[in-house]
């Protein structure tokens, strides 16, 4: 069965020869992760109006190549994330695709901030004058990135959010052709964001919003309205569809368990697709109304959340579907809903202070030794748990027993204490 790469290594055809595709975001998402700091271009800042004349006047002189990163001196220092060896054999296969070295690189920026827990990327590519995709970075290794993602549960905007709207509102306008917004993972959730917070003028540029097993939002964060403006709706045609919906109303808080597949109805005139492989951990987190197509994966576990496993279907042009999404991933969604819904702000504020505390604790030098160390996350966590203050451990430990609970009640004692522990 064909994978990313086999796509990104053999794949001849152009884009004036062969549309933009489903795994044309894939690839661009995980392009997303290499460092263009001194090499791709930041952001103009020139009036939008003169940008945009510039580019789709020579559309091919502006910004940068793949090929140009690979000669960069800066090469070795260019790839993050927790596949980075992967990101490396990316860009090389990048510079001799014929159909992605032509891609021309701009807009690259990127903010790191420990003390405000801020880490924000993007890069915007361009063909010619017939589309561009702005990108977002997906969770690197570090505390901070992480950090960051568990703020979503007791914050409605991270500082990570607000940067992806402004850049959104910043090269909308100076982008020629179709607008395609995208990433995976935490650059899924801040494509997504960014879509349905940005200006009218921004949001009317947008053809495609690319959602990469990417995680949702706080529960209540967004309403009907918000999705209704990207084109989400139940179909009052569609007895199946607006039965799925469930909450899709005005005013009403939707939630990922309303409609976790896709259907014809929904997705009729929506601009937003959002893809998560049959056995999703970071997809599920958190809520997002938006069906989800579920695609195969040749990994087991947290490596599904890799888009280089996802298989690509016999055509070519996208992936591979799978029959439905996991017992797990519905399960694992389910209890974590659960458990936020019992906390209010501050107590989940405390919980997340007192785990990345824990996680300070535990030795683990960044998040690949936390999800790649062999030792389960809650696990890990409860016995680094030991070497905090009273006062943390207990609220953590507190929190954690309320978890274990939800999910022996949901999933069964037996499971619950091999995830959780005895």
């Amino acid at each position: 069965m064909p994978y990313l790469f086999d796509y990104v290594e053999h794949e001849l055809a152009t884009f004036d020869q062969k549309p933009f595709c489903p795994v044309d975001a894939a690839v661009l998402s995980q392009a997303c992760m290499i460092d263009g700091a001194g090499v791709v271009p930041e952001p103009s800042a020139m009036p939008a109006l003169i940008d945009r004349a510039l580019t789709l006047l020579a559309p091919d002189a502006r910004g940068t190549t793949f090929a140009s990163l690979m000669r960069s001196e800066l090469f070795d220092g260019m790839f993050t994330g927790l596949v980075p060896d992967d990101i490396r054999r990316l860009l090389m296969a990048l510079a001799a695709s014929p159909r992605f070295r032509d891609l021309r690189l701009c807009g690259y920026r990127s903010v790191f901030d420990e003390a405000s827990h801020t880490q924000f990327a993007a890069t915007t590519f361009t063909w010619r004058n017939a589309f561009s995709f702005v990108g977002f970075r997906g969770t690197d290794v570090s505390a901070t990135g992480w950090r960051e993602n568990f703020d979503m549960t007791y914050r409605d905007e991270v500082p990570a959010q607000k940067l992806a709207r402004e850049y959104l509102e910043h090269m909308a306008p100076r982008l020629p052709g179709d607008l395609h917004v995208g990433g995976h993972s935490k650059g899924g959730n801040l494509a997504l964001c960014a879509a349905l917070t940005c200006s009218a003028g921004a949001r009317g540029r947008i053809s495609r919003v690319w959602c990469l097993d990417a995680p949702g939002f706080r529960a209540g964060r967004f309403m009907a309205e918000d999705f209704a403006r990207l084109g989400l709706r139940a179909d009052a045609g569609d007895e199946d569809s607006a039965a799925n919906a469930g909450t899709l109303r005005g005013g009403d808080a939707m939630r990922a368990t309303d409609a976790p597949t896709a259907s014809a109805g929904t997705l009729r005139t929506c601009k937003i697709e959002r893809i998560m492989p049959q056995d999703s951990l970071v997809g599920m987190l958190l809520d997002c109304p938006v069906p989800a197509r579920v695609v195969r994966s040749n990994a087991q576990g947290i490596m599904q959340h890799s888009v280089f496993t996802w298989e690509i279907a016999d055509d070519g042009d996208d992936f591979a579907e799978a029959e439905r999404l996991g017992d797990g991933s519905q399960a694992l969604h389910d209890v974590l809903a659960e458990w936020l819904a019992g906390m209010d702000d501050e107590r989940c504020e405390q919980v997340v202070d007192a785990l990345f505390a824990a996680l300070g604790a535990s030795g683990a030098r960044d998040a690949r030794d936390v999800f790649l160390g062999g030792k389960p996350f809650p696990q890990l966590v409860s016995d680094a748990a030991r070497n905090l203050d009273e006062a943390s451990r207990d609220v953590l430990g507190t929190a954690l027993g309320e978890l274990a609970a939800i999910a022996a009640r949901r999933v069964g004692r037996d499971l619950a204490a091999a995830i959780f522990g005895e």
